[in-house]
């Protein structure tokens, strides 16, 4: 049965979370996590990780690394194992050469080759951006072994293409798509130093510029260019194929990447249950910005009820 919870109910969910059960220091899980690399077709893929228990595997964005979890990680490794990737292309990873080397089977297959390394059956699987759009591909595509997915500010495909295709304000915001595919190399974007700008005066800083400058910015490019077709975009009408778990969507409404109108329709996607978490001020980033205790709490309750249903 379809079911999109309200407000009310998010409310009284939260609230029978109880306190903030985080143990651990945001600022600390990156001295505290264990550094693994999986192989992926001849492809390293470096991931983190840390805890014991149900396995929560962190997908990061563009142009993010998997530092933008901590939040989530200190909360949840309390009695969870959670698994952050730096995606192809960044960090420690691998950066292979070529747009073909960033098309979605090696995105999601980079997930199913942690998966395996790891050892373990199934995982709850946890997106934003970028990392949002290999979540949902590889929740429709492998439900064997995803047991919840988690998507922070990246609508499914199919409604934003929707929108991609016939609204106005989100040809605009998708203006910068258009540059990144009809041009070829890195357009000079990485400049780490700015990347970094944000967690200035902060023990983060010189953590996010190291990695930065480790990272690939063509290869970042490459994601778009492989996936997004050029303009003119045009309406997803291939065969649905139903999301078979339950999903857990937070959305900051100030998103100026996405109109809120991407999220109509997300329910008659789903084979089960959606909440649906909107944060009105809130920006892209709703997973390290905004009220971050209120969507890293959301999160473990979700989880909790999630497990608890006869």
């Amino acid at each position: 049965m379809r079911r999109v919870i309200s407000s009310v109910a998010v409310t009284l969910l939260v609230a029978m979370a109880g306190p903030v059960s985080a143990q651990v220091d945001p600022d600390a899980v990156y001295d505290l996590v264990e550094h693994h690399h999986a192989d992926n077709d001849g492809v390293s893929i470096h991931y983190v990780t840390m805890g014991e228990g149900p396995t929560v595997l962190f997908l990061h964005g563009f142009p993010n690394q998997w530092y933008d979890w901590r939040y989530q990680m200190a909360d949840l490794a309390t009695d969870h194992q959670v698994v952050a990737l730096s995606l192809r292309g960044y960090n420690r990873s691998d950066r292979p050469a070529g747009v073909e080397q960033y098309e979605m089977e090696h995105l999601t297959g980079d997930v199913r080759a942690v998966l395996r390394d790891l050892g373990v059956e199934r995982a709850t699987i946890v997106g934003h951006d970028w990392g949002g759009i290999i979540a949902w591909f590889f929740a429709q595509n492998h439900p064997e072994l995803t047991e919840y997915l988690v998507i922070y500010n990246r609508p499914h495909p199919r409604p934003r293409r929707r929108e991609m295709a016939l609204n106005n304000e989100q040809k605009r915001r998708s203006a910068y798509i258009a540059r990144f595919t009809t041009n070829p190399g890195d357009l000079g974007g990485m400049e780490a130093e700015r990347r970094s700008e944000r967690w200035a005066g902060t023990v983060w800083y010189d953590r996010y510029l190291e990695a930065y400058r480790r990272s690939d910015y063509e290869a970042m490019l490459n994601y778009y260019r492989a996936y997004y077709p050029a303009p003119p975009w045009m309406v997803d009408e291939s065969p649905i194929v139903p999301i078979e778990m339950p999903v857990l969507e937070f959305h900051g409404l100030d998103d100026r990447a996405y109109v809120n109108e991407s999220l109509n329709g997300t329910w008659d996607l789903l084979a089960r249950d959606l909440t649906l978490v909107t944060l009105p001020g809130v920006g892209h980033n709703s997973q390290n910005t905004g009220d971050i205790a209120f969507v890293t709490r959301m999160l473990r309750a979700w989880l909790d009820l999630q497990r608890a249903r006869p």
